[in-house]
């Protein structure tokens, strides 16, 4: 044992029991940074502070942060099993592995808890009683499937608030949504139509069909021929889906699918889930740096199915290493035998086989793409600021002025992390005294959502202003002025890139390399870009404005013609008689060449 522990170390490790049960190592400012099980705690524990022990570089700097341990004792190894992955999930102790969805990809979510339901695209599924279907490779997929919902079905999938206060859409008027948001939609009616649309997402093709068929032959008796040539449509692109689904088999009936593809610590692991012959769902999970090869399994399948529930048969590329542990703890789940198999040949190798290529493209998408997607730095933001999805559209606000001379302000926005340059919006500050930053900010924030709530139209996810805690305050009182106090707003400050939130006394400071921080900081850089841009262009009408209209005879309109022309007054003093009497007239133009030749002399 080595001497150079800490005294407190030191004698945790000499009081370790020789019995099974969870270890916590922690840092000297109490986190824990890495939670383990093992069969004998003593053994175990001791193991990673002997002297001649050879760590990878990963596991020595963890136990070279390691200044006291606390342990827990268990009477199996299947319960310290079962235990670590609680105390992994309540801790999320950056050593360990965690298991997390990979974020490429998306996932359709039906809203089955509301009074009328609705379908709409996400990035990430999550447990709040909705129902998820996904993901989908390409995201083409994801959105082609969107689209044929309002079309063969008429639930809505888009963002509206269903008030019953609103004027009916387009998709109304084309007979592909009932109107809920309009208070149209008969709820009997809606509720089979989503009904119909979760058998679609489901892949319950032959029910679907069964009940599609009955309602073409029910409104072709009553003469509603549109309505059962709809139904006949329907029912042609559900056979044509099905030629395109390979993934069933009669006696494949409930199994999990398990293979990864890897290049060196980077790994991307898939899993594919039938049920009933078919493939219901598949999950993909990546890692920047994954375990080794042979204990993989044995690291992230006791994650897995300590929130999903397992089949009786698992299907792995290779059996794990304490495979007789890892079938005990998933009977203790199921409640009946699970088996753990790994074939070399037949049905399952090749299904197997095909799993294994999908975990290679997901690999590539996630390792070798050239960028990362928008949507990673967007769930990343969600993750910081605690939000309960992801923030798809983010509005920014920034303040430009000189001296408080011909103050503007900006409003930029970003959708999927990517700007949306057709709203951008610039204001001009009214009730401001100059240089008033705080007011100017409580201004335009305020005219902003005031005019979005009394139009009806849709709020953003989040909003992002340029400043502080004082910038921040001010924007706050602004939006509760508007009547729309339950917006999220965020600060970024310049000097220290300190994101502060409300409610929250000390700022958050992120990495330099946080995605998160790229976002936000692009966004807020976005909008000062545009208000400076926008304030410099005021600035520079109202000098060329005052310049020129000191001329007799030329008034404004003439100015901002000028302006448009030439650009500037010395692009005015540049220009000949001849274009200038083009754009404003003979008169004008020689009044205006006499005016400036006169201030060159």
């Amino acid at each position: 044992m080595r001497k150079d522990l800490p005294q407190v170390l030191q004698q945790s490790l000499g009081s370790l029991p020789a019995e099974p049960g969870c270890y916590l190592f922690r840092a000297a400012d109490g986190a824990v940074v890495y939670v383990g099980k093992a069969r004998s705690l003593r053994s175990r524990v001791r193991s990673y502070f002997q002297r001649s022990s050879q760590h990878p570089p990963r596991l020595a700097a963890m136990v070279g942060e390691v200044r006291d341990l606390e342990f827990i004792v268990t009477e199996t190894e299947v319960a310290a099993l079962v235990l670590e992955n609680n105390l992994i999930k309540t801790h999320r102790p950056r050593y360990n592995v965690l298991l997390r969805d990979d974020k490429n990809f998306p996932y359709l979510k039906l809203t089955i808890g509301d009074e009328f339901p609705r379908v709409v695209l996400v990035r990430r599924p999550r447990q709040d009683g909705q129902l998820y279907y996904g993901p989908f490779l390409p995201a083409s997929h994801a959105r082609r499937t969107l689209r044929m919902i309002p079309r063969f079905f008429q639930v809505a999938n888009c963002h509206l608030r269903f008030d019953g206060k609103q004027r009916p859409c387009l998709y109304y008027h084309l007979d592909q949504c009932l109107a809920p948001c309009a208070g149209k939609a008969p709820a009997e009616e809606y509720r089979e139509r989503v009904e119909q649309a979760r058998l679609f997402l489901e892949g319950r093709d032959r029910e679907l069909s069964e009940r599609l068929r009955a309602k073409m032959q029910q409104a072709s008796n009553t003469q509603h021929y549109e309505r059962a040539a709809r139904y006949r449509d329907m029912l042609r692109s559900l056979e044509k889906l099905a030629e395109r689904q390979p993934m069933t088999s009669v006696r494949l009936e409930a199994i999990d699918f398990w293979a990864e593809f890897r290049e060196g610590e980077q790994a991307a692991v898939e899993v594919f889930r039938m049920r009933e012959g078919r493939v219901i769902g598949r999950r993909e999970f990546t890692f920047a740096e994954a375990p080794p090869a042979e204990s993989l399994y044995d690291e992230i399948l006791p994650q897995f199915y300590s929130v999903e529930d397992p089949p009786p048969e698992i299907v792995l590329p290779r059996l794990p290493l304490e495979r007789e542990l890892l079938e005990a703890f998933l009977r203790q789940r199921l409640g009946q035998r699970v088996t753990l198999k790994a074939p070399s040949r037949g049905e399952r190798r090749r299904f197997l086989d095909l799993v294994a290529r999908n975990a290679k493209l997901a690999f590539q998408a996630r390792f070798r793409a050239p960028h990362r997607h928008g949507v990673q730095m967007l769930e990343e933001l969600r993750d910081v600021l605690g939000l309960d999805e992801v923030p798809f559209r983010i509005e920014g606000f920034d303040v430009s002025h000189l001296g408080g001379t011909e103050p503007r302000a900006s409003m930029v926005v970003f959708e999927g992390g990517r700007p949306k340059k057709a709203d951008y919006r610039v204001y001009r500050v009214r009730s401001a005294s100059a240089g008033d930053d705080y007011q100017a900010m409580r201004e335009v924030v305020a005219r902003r959502y005031a005019r979005l709530a009394r139009e009806g139209k849709r709020l953003p996810d989040l909003v992002l202003i340029d400043g502080g805690r004082g910038q921040l305050a001010a924007a706050r009182q602004a939006v509760a002025d508007a009547g729309v106090a339950d917006l999220t707003l965020i600060a970024l400050a310049k000097r220290e890139e300190e994101l502060f939130l409300e409610g929250r006394g000390e700022p958050i400071l992120l990495g330099r390399s946080d995605p998160a921080l790229h976002l936000v900081q692009q966004i807020r850089d976005e909008a000062h870009r545009f208000a400076v841009r926008q304030h410099r262009r005021a600035r520079s009408r109202a000098t060329f404005q005052s310049a020129l209209t000191t001329i007799p005879g030329i008034g404004s309109l003439t100015a901002r013609r000028l302006l448009e022309q030439f650009g500037s007054v010395d692009g005015v003093k540049q220009a000949s008689t001849e274009a200038l009497a083009r754009a404003i007239g003979p008169a004008k133009a020689r009044a205006i060449r006499r005016a400036l030749d006169a201030d060159d002399k």
